[in-house]
């Protein structure tokens, strides 16, 4: 099988990061990359949204939403239990593993593409609808067990009107609203270089990746563990709620990829509001450092050869 050219980038870029060079990307050049992609997702998802009933869709997100409320369910007595984390600590990153990973959904999307496998090109609804559920959830467990902050005006602000939220919500509705013919004229920024986008992007996401692996000592063998196994776990998940929803194969295997990751740009900002008393680092390193490496080299390229009938091979 060959490798996905994008996982190359990555590879690039976690190789850079061990090596210790100097490939940081400018600051301001990552924050652009970052909002290029969240953006440009949310348009090309409204663009096909506009072909479809609202209702039909919203009917097939609620198994996919599902997903957001079950996963940290499951992952907190786990947390709690098996790993003895304090609540805190478990409620922060339950929220972090219900949640979804924006750029690993980019990667399952440009990975499909690359396969010539069809989907719903109208998936990044979902995206936008699983960023919320968890942190809801999470910020309950987290209550419930007596800890966790009443600041609710921030709390609200950073679940409704985060940057992922704002903009590919904004993207989806612009591209529903003007459908393809309106956007036809932006498409050669927005649609045609996306995946050269997401490959620079992903350079800078290995080097940050391989950059959190010194961390890993405080991470503790529980927690790599827990890293790498709640992946398929969450994957079997998606791969339920996909085929719940009638989704096609391709649309199945890009909600399992879903159910697979893990925040690390929407969830961090609303947990340390919610729950200041969470270790925070430890759930920037398990999604950061082994979720999403994970995802990329091993899962996306897994789920895609069990769920759209061998197309990765």
């Amino acid at each position: 099988m060959t490798l996905d050219i994008i996982i190359l980038f990555f590879g690039l870029g976690a190789f850079a990061g061990l090596v210790r060079a100097d490939l940081t990307l400018p600051p301001g050049l990552y924050e652009t990359l970052s909002l290029y992609l969240l953006l440009a997702l949310g348009l090309k998802g409204g663009m096909e949204l506009s072909r479809f009933p609202l209702g039909e869709v919203m009917l097939q997100a609620v198994p996919v939403v599902s997903v957001g409320l079950l996963l940290p369910l499951i992952c907190y007595p786990i947390l709690r239990r098996l790993g003895r984390l304090p609540a805190a600590d478990a409620a922060s990153i339950a929220a972090h593993y219900g949640s979804v990973s924006v750029a690993t959904f980019a990667v399952g999307i440009a990975h499909l593409d690359s396969l010539g496998v069809a989907y719903e090109a109208y998936l990044p609804v979902f995206v936008v609808l699983l960023e919320m559920p968890a942190i809801g959830v999470g910020i309950w467990l987290a209550r419930r067990a007596g800890v966790g902050s009443r600041s609710q005006a921030s709390l609200a602000h950073e679940i409704f009107l985060n940057k992922g939220i704002l903009l590919m919500g904004g993207g989806l509705a612009i591209g529903a609203l003007a459908g393809p013919q309106g956007v036809e004229p932006i498409a050669p920024v927005f649609v045609d270089l996306f995946k050269g986008v997401l490959a620079l992007f992903l350079v800078e996401m290995g080097f940050l990746a391989a950059s959190r692996l010194k961390d890993l000592r405080e991470v503790g063998v529980f927690l790599l563990a827990f890293g790498t196994l709640m992946p398929p776990l969450g994957a079997v998940l998606g791969a339920v709620a996909g085929k719940l929803a009638g989704l096609s194969p391709g649309g199945v295997m890009i909600i399992a990829t879903l159910g697979a990751s893990a925040s690390y740009i929407a969830v961090p900002a609303a947990m340390r509001i919610a729950i200041p008393e969470a270790r925070h680092h430890l759930s920037i390193t398990l999604s950061l450092a082994i979720t999403f490496p994970f995802n990329v080299l091993v899962g996306i390229p897994l789920y895609a050869r069990l769920l759209t009938g061998g197309a990765a091979g």
